[in-house]
């Protein structure tokens, strides 16, 4: 039986999925219980599962002005003197949040009420590593990060929700902090002495302390699944029937297939046939290929890789909003850096993931995650929002250029520093499938309409390559100089993955 068919069918089963979701989920965003201390000053959201276990929450804490009588931190555990920090309050006006406990989080980011306005100025925090006296360094917050968003005159962007948010970074396991947000200086020196910022800081700033939960038990399929194909309302809930032709439901990843397997699926969903003595291998090299003068052409399409699904990485269904959204084709792919930091390991990478979801979802008032795809320093693949990887599923990652397109985020920050070479590789196996699909070209060019942006207006067709960085849609750092410059090798290697 055949193993990928989820381009067969995509209406009636994306309806099918969309209308059982809806039944079985509530609303994303919905209020969640406040939590008891300091009510007047913290908004903190969690949810628990049925079995009684927290997967993840977050803490939402006001920040106030810094003025010149704010007293420095100090403390018997402060960072030595030489360390890099905000200029003093009395240079600028600033806003930020004193040193102090609170519960364990991971990622840390800061929002504010206005998505259209921008942060122009710079965020800095320090954490202290949990059940310590060790306190960090202070880190930089990327604050360039409205870019990643949905496109304008979307359902997503005029949800009424959305916020405006900086990147989001990962700390560790941590139970204390302190932030600094000062205004860009424009050289002038108000009555009081102080710079005069450029601009304003955004109204409504917060700090976002998000704890991603426990790492959730090993699981295998569901006891009891359905047959592939049978759509339910809980497994539509839980966002697995959608690649139910690609691995069982409740599936902690889907497998890897070989290049020839993965070309005959292909050709079963055009009702044709392979050509039995296609031996092309996983690595994308053909031994040999007998020629015929009636034999179709041979599709270009990598192997599929091994994905681990949101299942596999720990995602509460319960946060995203519960239909999905598509567009019609994918045509190009846009490859991000999450400007996260690259202070994790592997093993970790799937409490990254659960964090950056519920910041985009909680934080950020998005309806998912706003990549479709992520992969960590490893080289592991992971989906990201939700409605099937076979599928053209509409994204939030590229600001204009979301539809018929696709978003890759590599995990990490990689403006200075270099991407791992397994990243890269991951890349180029992702786009070599999910391109052979659409039968795009990963060498090619191709032309998208932009949805309005800071470098094309709307409505405008724009030239791009099929495997861009984001910085070619929109004028921005992502996904950081050292990532974009590895694009080129990218391309060629997908190229050749298909058998180009």
């Amino acid at each position: 039986m055949s193993r990928i068919r989820g381009m067969r069918g995509h209406l009636a089963s994306s309806i099918a999925v969309t209308c059982a979701a809806a039944l079985a989920l509530p609303a994303a965003l919905s209020s969640d219980a406040a939590a008891t201390p300091s009510a007047a000053e913290r908004r903190t959201t969690g949810n628990a599962t049925p079995g009684g276990t927290t997967p993840g929450s977050t803490q939402s804490l006001p920040l106030t002005p810094l003025t010149p009588s704010t007293p420095p931190s100090s403390s018997p555990s402060s960072p030595p003197s030489g360390d890099r920090t905000l200029p003093p309050p009395a240079l600028a006006s600033a806003q930020g949040l004193a040193r102090r406990d609170v519960r364990r989080f991971s990622l840390v980011g800061v929002v504010w009420d206005d998505p259209d306005s921008e942060l122009h100025g710079r965020v800095q925090v320090r954490t202290r590593a949990t059940g310590t006296t060790t306190w960090s360094a202070w880190q930089d917050v990327d604050t360039h990060n409205h870019e990643h968003a949905a496109d304008p005159d979307t359902a997503e962007r005029a949800s009424g929700r959305v916020r405006g948010s900086t990147a989001p970074l990962w700390v560790g396991d941590s139970d204390g902090v302190e932030v600094r947000v000062q205004g860009e200086a424009d050289g002038r020196t108000g009555a009081d002495g102080r710079a005069v910022t450029a601009e304003p800081l955004p109204k409504g700033l917060h700090v976002e302390l998000v704890d991603p939960g426990a790492e959730p038990p090993p699981q295998g399929p569901e006891v009891n699944a359905p047959p592939p194909g049978v759509l339910t309302a809980e497994s539509a809930a839980a966002a697995s029937a959608v690649n139910a032709e690609l691995a069982p439901i409740g599936a902690t990843e889907i497998p890897a297939l070989s290049q020839k397997e993965t070309r005959a699926d292909l050709l079963e969903t055009r009702g044709e046939e392979l050509d039995p003595t296609d031996t092309t291998d996983a690595a994308g090299t053909a031994d040999t290929v007998a020629a015929s003068a009636n034999q179709r052409a041979k599709p270009y399409i990598g192997a599929r890789p091994r994905i681990v699904t949101r299942r596999g990485w720990g995602a509460d269904e319960g946060l995203r909003e519960s239909n999905f959204s598509y567009t019609k084709t994918v045509k190009a792919v846009f490859v991000h850096h999450s400007a996260s930091g690259n202070n994790y390991r592997c093993a970790q990478a799937p409490s990254v993931i659960r964090s950056i979801y519920r910041y985009h979802v909680k934080s950020s008032g998005w309806r998912d995650i706003g990549y479709n795809f992520l992969v960590d320093k490893c080289g592991n693949i992971y989906e990201g929002r939700a409605g099937g990887v076979a599928k053209p599923v509409m994204g939030a990652h590229t600001l204009g250029f979301n539809s018929k397109s696709m978003g890759i985020a590599v995990l990490g920050s990689f403006g200075k520093a270099n991407p791992p070479a397994a990243s890269v590789k991951a890349v180029a196996k992702l786009t070599a499938w999910k391109l052979g699909l659409y039968g795009a070209n990963p060498r090619g060019k191709t032309y998208l309409k932009s949805g309005g942006g800071n470098l094309y207006r709307k409505g405008k067709n724009v030239r791009l390559n099929v495997i861009s960085g984001h910085r070619d849609g929109f004028a921005t750092e992502c996904p950081g100089g050292r990532l974009y410059a590895k694009l080129g090798k990218a391309r060629a290697t997908s190229a050749r993955y298909q058998g180009r």
